[in-house]
């Protein structure tokens, strides 16, 4: 039986180290508490919304290194990590699967809300 938990957890936007440090805490304790997979809101690496740091390559560039080190911290449990993600000029809401200090799988969200509060396809 496959034992999945959720983390309801409250980002910070732009806190990455803070948010690796949550995602770690939350995968620590889904561990103890017999979980094999934890699951993370959207964009939980860098907080929601990231709205115009997604103008920013260097954000990009900060994200993927709190993604590599939030690998390395978190051991005996699968995570799915929520993130922004940059490849080749294009941008994209992502979700990786983090498993044994390596990324496993990436997601690219597919369906972009772009209506009252969501400005998604700007991005």
């Amino acid at each position: 039986m496959l034992r999945v938990a959720v983390a309801q957890l409250n980002a910070v936007l732009g806190d990455l180290a803070g948010n690796v440090a949550r995602i770690a805490d939350f995968a620590e304790r889904a561990k103890a508490l017999g979980a094999d997979v934890l699951l993370t809101p959207e964009l939980a690496l860098c907080g929601y919304p990231p709205e115009d740091l997604l103008l920013r390559p260097d954000f990009y560039r900060a994200c993927d290194a709190a993604l590599d080190e939030l690998a390395a911290r978190v051991e005996g449990i699968t995570l799915v990590v929520g993130h922004p993600e940059e490849e080749a000029g294009r941008r994209y809401n992502a979700a990786s699967v983090l498993e044994n200090g390596q990324r496993r799988a990436l997601y690219r969200k597919v369906r972009l809300p772009n209506y009252e509060v969501f400005d998604e396809k700007r991005y």
